[in-house]
């Protein structure tokens, strides 16, 4: 699939000298490019908030606690990335953040993460949020299916090729060692499912490591040497995805080396990012998708959507209702 790439190096020419270097390149990813927007912490409370209905600036500043800089930063960011759009409503005083069609077709990706979040990270208690899907009355809960048979599908049975938008282009240089996504600051305000599936795969580097893993790399030097990650930083980031029980230590060799293997929790990942690949399809590709996927199950090429588990039906923001169970006083 499309989170499945795998980087290279590449020897070019150095301008004048003619001298070789080796910068390192990866596939062009769909996912990616929605992992940016979405696994930054406050873009993350900012958006949740936002799907709650809340508009104003300083409304948002009231039910998160940040800063006013940072807060205008995410707000100018979001903005440019066209997921959200500054405005007036008429009769209503000042300027309002109303999210665009980019912003409201993020929603699935929220709710696939709030699938996996609910199956795997409540646990054992009942879910902190209880969705209401007004297009049929029912009380429901979103699950990730195939856009062609409506079946939910996993890893197993998801077959990828390359798209006509595959090629390579240089690795960004962003991912660092620190955390984007502070499990802390994620659960401020309000209990979340979403906010804990982010917990586990939010920072760019676990990222690209389960992306790597979904690829089928599994031994350490190898994820080292396609990253080009700082081996301190891989012992780190492999023991945290461990402890979360998404990845799995499995002895070769003589049995004093290991790789990495997924659990069925991190397969069960694949599906939110699936579904932020669609996303990334559709509005960060250009109409060039650099992967395409077809369902094993039902033959046909696909892409993930998330659907009402009553009615079967695509789950938006508009039609959505909630029954916190939570204290919840802002």
């Amino acid at each position: 699939m499309d989170t499945l790439n795998k980087v290279r190096s590449v020897d070019v020419a150095t301008p004048n000298t003619g001298e070789a270097r080796s910068p390192l390149l990866q596939r062009r990813s769909s996912v990616r490019r929605t992992m940016e927007i979405v696994l930054d912490t406050w873009n993350f409370l900012i958006l949740r908030e936002a799907y709650f209905g809340v508009r104003r600036f300083d409304k948002f500043q009231q039910r998160l606690g940040i800063p006013r800089q940072t807060l205008s930063s995410r707000l100018s960011s979001l903005v440019a990335n066209e997921i959200l759009s500054l405005g007036k409503r008429p009769k209503e005083p000042g300027q309002q953040y109303f999210l665009t069609m980019r912003g409201k077709d993020l929603f699935p990706t929220m709710l696939s993460l709030m699938e996996f979040g609910d199956k795997w990270l409540s646990g054992g208690k009942e879910p902190p949020l209880q969705l209401i899907h007004r297009n049929c009355g029912c009380e429901c809960h979103p699950v990730t299916v195939c856009s062609e048979c409506l079946e939910p599908f996993s890893a197993r049975e998801v077959a990828p090729r390359d798209g006509p938008g595959a090629g390579y282009e240089p690795v960004d240089s962003r991912p660092t060692s620190r955390r984007s996504s502070d499990a802390t600051l994620l659960e401020r305000v309000r209990p979340c499912s979403v906010a804990r599936t982010l917990g586990i795969i939010g920072d760019r580097w676990s990222f690209l490591i389960l992306r790597e893993g979904w690829y089928g790399v599994r031994r350490f030097e190898e994820m080292r040497e396609n990253l080009g990650i700082a081996t301190n930083i891989l012992a780190d980031r492999l023991a945290r995805l461990v402890q979360a029980d998404v990845l799995r230590k499995v002895p070769y060799s003589s049995g004093d080396r290991f790789e990495y293997r997924f659990t069925e929790m991190g397969l069960d990942l694949y599906k939110p990012m699936l579904v932020m690949m669609a996303w990334g399809d559709r509005w960060l590709a250009e109409g060039k998708p650099p992967m395409r996927l077809r369902h094993k199950v039902c033959g046909q090429d696909f892409s993930a959507i998330v659907v009402c588990s009553e009615c079967k039906k695509p789950i938006a923001a508009k039609d959505t209702d909630y029954i916190l169970r939570y204290p919840f006083d802002l």
